[in-house]
């Protein structure tokens, strides 16, 4: 699942490829996609002369800001865009088309299907869901080290699950926990509880750090994620521990481990991190 450099990367991307054009028409061919309004066909005839105005982020969902409206896109698993012209062939697994007065289309390809689109009037999407629950922007201004203290405080739970919570810290996944409890010498299934103040510092710093390393790479393209252009992320050429079991840790020498927290599969080193 894209997390948030990759989504980040794709609205860079997109700001480019699709800022001012204006929908002649949307075509929804998966309904279930649609998840407000309620009926596909009102989602098609609300797009119908809008112009995208710019593309923005909110955690792990692409904001796409139209003249009335904001359509809220989460990726899922492996959701993607990309512009063709009108008359290429449709690719397999394409289920939403945003096509252009210039004759160019937004092509939404999903092969698991998991993706979700809502289309709110401007200012209601971050009122409702899925954004209104979201927490702090881990790279924002908003989001400091005295306030993510604040936030840890009374936590009875371990830190990986707990920054797995979108609506703990939004944007986050498991690449990314893995690898930002690395860079602080965290094992994974410490308890919050048990969080010195210089623990909460070294994962603070991290977070950032892990997290602005990958926007700058374009994210990690560990399975199929690839931005609008088609082009690949080049974070996974950085990766320290996720996905790494039985190899040697770069700092140490000992083997990745891996064990599973929340259902999810969780790598670190067992000498580097405590």
């Amino acid at each position: 699942m894209p997390e948030l450099p990759e989504v980040e990367t794709v609205k860079k991307t997109l700001q480019k490829l699709i800022s001012g054009k204006t929908i002649e028409e949307g075509v929804v061919t998966l309904p279930r996609i649609i998840q407000e309004p309620p009926s596909p066909d009102l989602f098609q005839e609300m797009l119908k002369g809008q112009t995208i105005h710019d593309v923005g982020r909110r955690g792990k969902f692409l904001r796409i800001f139209l003249d009335t409206h904001v359509l809220v896109s989460h990726l899922r698993m492996e959701g993607r865009y990309h512009l063709a012209m009108k008359d290429e062939p449709i690719e397999k697994h394409t289920h939403v088309r945003f096509c252009f007065t210039d004759g160019t289309e937004l092509r939404y390809k999903d092969v698991r299907q998991f993706g979700t689109m809502h289309l709110y009037p401007l200012g209601e999407d971050l009122k409702r869901p899925p954004l209104a629950k979201l927490g702090p922007e881990p790279l924002s201004e908003d989001f400091t080290l005295a306030g993510f203290q604040r936030s840890l405080s009374g936590r009875r739970t371990k830190i990986k699950s707990l920054l797995l919570n979108q609506a703990f810290l939004s944007g986050l996944g498991n690449i990314y926990v893995d690898e930002a409890l690395f860079g602080a010498s965290i094992l994974p299934e410490r308890l919050v509880e048990s969080l010195t103040p210089d623990d909460v510092e070294r994962l603070y710093t991290s977070i950032r750090s892990v997290l602005s390393t990958a926007v700058e790479a374009g994210g990690s393209s560990v399975r199929s994620y690839v931005d609008g252009n088609g082009e690949m992320g080049m974070f996974q050429l950085q990766i320290k521990v996720y996905g790494r079991k039985g190899e040697a840790c770069h700092q140490c020498g000992e083997p990745i481990q891996r064990i599973v927290v929340t259902g999810r599969g969780t790598h670190f080193c067992t000498t580097c991190q405590h």
